[in-house]
């Protein structure tokens, strides 16, 4: 471990000095901006203090969640101390990200430390430049983190901790070298995705590494397999997001050998070449070898030793990174056309049907969820076949339409015109927040995981299938689930985000965009399954309160569109006339068409679901009915013979006591 972190920080001083980011003393002449060695250093030092910390962080709390031994929905001995380090590394976490913050300000203001702290430096700062800001949210949120993972006892607690770590990893990785410039829109989400991959796979495998030599051998065995099934997953992440980085930073592909951005990117992907033939060689021998063996001290050696050397690998790659943070990119900023730095991409040219395929842009966040949801989804009709279940071909088609929708709606043309036009961007709220749930929700995804995952329980570590019914059964999934509450969610949306100031700046940020996105489909979601949804959850309404559910909700959105065609005002004003769209009509005429396509949608989607409901309503009663006739062919239930009984009964319990010395 040792040697491995040696390796890190020489890996660090050989990047920035071969890629031109390391700290130099300014000429005389240029003193007066110097912000000095101790910060030209200090950046990059603390970067990748904050990266190993991150790393540790989540790796810590995802091994006490999912990897290591648990019992009675509490972490086992490994697992409570894996909580304890990753309090440590959270700790860590938040004073680098302090430290970052303020060797930030002082490059910016080009004044050293201590001095460029002062008020007015860090309030400019922070107006301006969105990573300081990154980096204060962060040291709020590892601080919360810190904490909880202290105090930590169960694994629920656990596993919220381990997601809230993995979002403390975002702000950071999606402000940077390509924010502001072309193509910041696919540079900030695959960013995200990569800082995501490299912390789970290189945390999880060192979380094993740390706990591996006090496991048992059957529980070693059951971590080391979960963890190989993540790592690829991370793998595929990790190779997938950062061709994208490159494609990005580079420009074009001759940069790769002509700029020192492009010999790290070159070194980087060495190392991710040989960390792939690490797992490799981990998933055909080492892995085979502890099943085989139970895991004995002989079995676990080989495992531990090529781990150690697998973590020192990747601490190079993240060295490699924290170099790459600091060396300039062949492609900066775009500082000539502001609509570029705002939209990451040009104008597009006017609206047609055809340009719906011509200038589509692909978005990396729902690509990534559209693949994952056919992948899992078709591996687990797949695993049911070949146990000799079935499973109905109507719901598979369902599902896969239903993502279909959704990537129409992200992928297409739809996307960038989503972005100048508010008639595009309604017709991407209508397809993900009341088409594309409505498919997804009759796919049954849920039910189909309950029934293709393994049911049996290896060790004492609780399986995929018991988390599942564990969410579908907790006490937030009912409190979401309440009628009134999705209604409320699914309603106050439109007011919220299009009758407020919140609606420009959502679109001003991609990354809130993005979440706008996400909230759209996940409302829409929680809300047809509350009314045609045949998932296990908490109970449901009754049928007639369904429908008035599903008639309240059109009313809702007919009456948000009936306000923005009479409305005089133009939602998200500032942001339209900031990107000064040329062509396509007034501000006034496009938010019209607009709230049109609001009023007149839900009319088709909300009758489909009324036939829904109504089948599903007569299936329910004819099931009731069968059920009650075969058990009145038994005579399990028979009406006049209970009510027969029931007379019986009175009758023996009223009857006139018999007169003294009767027979």
């Amino acid at each position: 471990m040792a040697a491995g972190a040696v390796a890190t920080l020489v890996t660090l001083v050989v990047a920035l000095e071969a890629g031109g980011g390391a700290p130099r003393k300014l000429p005389p002449e240029l003193a007066a901006a110097d912000p000095g060695l101790f910060t030209g250093w200090g950046l990059p030092v603390s970067r990748l203090l904050f990266d190993a910390a991150g790393v540790a962080t989540v790796g810590g709390l995802l091994a006490a969640a999912f990897l290591l031994p648990a019992a009675g929905g509490k972490p086992g001995r490994a697992g409570a101390r894996m909580l304890r380090l990753a309090s440590v590394a959270a700790w860590v976490w938040c004073l680098a990200a302090l430290a970052q913050f303020a060797f930030t300000v002082s490059d910016l203001v080009g004044r050293p430390l201590p001095g460029a702290l002062t008020t007015r430096n860090v309030s400019n700062v922070l107006d301006v430049v969105p990573q300081p800001r990154a980096l204060l949210i962060v040291a709020g949120v590892t601080f919360a983190i810190a904490l909880g993972a202290g105090l930590a006892r169960k694994l629920d607690t656990s596993a919220w901790l381990a997601a809230l770590a993995l979002g403390a990893l975002l702000p950071v990785a999606m402000t940077g070298h390509a924010h502001g410039s072309g193509g910041h829109d696919l540079a900030t989400v695959s960013g995200g995705i990569h800082v995501v991959g490299v912390a789970a796979w290189v945390g999880g495998l060192g979380a094993l590494l740390v706990a591996g030599r006090r496991l048992a051998g059957p529980e070693l065995v059951t971590a080391v397999r979960r963890y190989s099934g993540l790592a690829a997953l991370c793998l595929l992440a990790v190779g997938a997001s950062g061709l994208v980085n490159a494609a990005v930073r580079l420009g074009e592909p001759a940069a790769l050998v002509d700029s020192s951005y492009g010999a790290l990117v070159i070194a980087k992907t060495v190392a991710f070449a040989a960390l792939a033939a690490f797992g490799l060689a981990h998933r055909r021998a080492t892995i085979r070898r502890l099943a085989e063996a139970g895991a004995p001290a002989q079995a676990r050696r080989p495992f531990l030793r090529l781990g150690a050397a697998e973590v020192a690998l990747m601490g190079v790659a993240v060295a490699l990174g924290a170099g790459l943070s600091r060396t300039p990119t062949p492609v900066g900023g775009d500082d000539t056309d502001p609509v570029v730095g705002i939209l990451g991409f040009e104008m597009p040219p006017p609206f047609t049907a055809s340009r719906l395929v011509t200038e589509a842009r692909p978005d990396l966040l729902f690509a990534t969820l559209v693949a994952l949801g056919v992948a899992f989804y078709v591996a687990g009709v797949v695993r049911l076949r070949r146990a000799g279940a079935s499973w109905p071909v109507g719901r598979a088609v369902s599902w896969l339409a239903g993502l279909a929708v959704v990537a129409f709606a992200t992928n297409s043309g739809l996307g960038p015109y989503g972005r100048v036009l508010f008639s595009a961007h309604m017709i991407q709220h209508l397809l993900l927040m009341m088409l594309a749930p409505i498919l997804l929700v009759l796919g049954a995804p849920v039910t189909l995981a309950l029934r293709a995952l393994p049911t049996g329980v290896t060790g004492t570590t609780r399986s995929a299938r018991a988390w599942l019914l564990r969410i579908t059964g907790s006490r937030w999934m009912r409190l979401v689930s309440h009628p009134a509450v999705t209604f409320a969610l699914y309603a106050l949306s439109l007011v919220v985000l299009y009758l407020t100031p919140l609606y420009g700046w959502v679109l001003r940020n991609h990354l809130a965009h993005l979440a706008m996105m996400v909230h759209f489909l996940a409302v829409g979601y929680l809300f047809f399954w509350l009314l045609i949804g045949v998932d296990p959850g908490p109970r449901r309404p009754s049928y007639p309160a369904r429908i008035v559910l599903l008639f309240l909700s059109s009313a809702v959105h007919a009456f948000f569109g009936v306000i923005l065609m009479m409305s005089n005002e133009v939602v998200g004003a500032s942001y339209y006339n900031l990107i000064d769209r040329p062509w396509g009509g007034s501000l006034l005429d496009v938010q019209q068409l607009g709230a049109g396509f609001a009023w007149s949608f839900g009319e088709i989607p909300s009758v489909a679901v009324l036939a829904a409901l109504f089948f599903q309503w007569a299936r329910t009663d004819e099931r009731r009915a069968r059920a009650k006739d075969a058990r009145l062919d038994s005579g399990e239930d028979d009406e006049f013979e209970a009510y027969n009984r029931y007379l019986a009964g009175l009758a023996k319990t009223n009857r006139p006591p018999r007169p003294p010395g009767s027979s």
